[in-house]
């Protein structure tokens, strides 16, 4: 009898966790797009800069792209769970 509730207990932790992985995938596909490679910057954003101010704009997209992520993926989190 004790053989067989271990058993079940198991069977139910393994049915919990596919649960969560498949959760956790159709997560990933609703952020995907949010969390896109958004700091990369081409040639055109670029151009016209003086070699002293590069790494500020980098600095700079780098922040608001962080500042993005910070309030667009707990808030498409929160719109998942609903």
């Amino acid at each position: 009898m004790a053989g067989t509730s271990l058993l079940m207990l198991l069977d139910d932790i393994a049915a919990v966790l596919d649960d969560v992985s498949v959760m956790t995938k159709v997560a990933a596909k609703k952020t995907a797009g949010v969390l896109g490679d958004d700091l990369a910057l081409n040639a055109e954003q670029t151009s016209g800069v003086r070699a002293e101010r590069e790494l500020p704009v980098v600095w700079a997209v780098a922040k608001g792209s962080m500042r993005n992520k910070f309030i667009l993926v707990p808030s498409a989190l929160l719109i998942s769970a609903f």
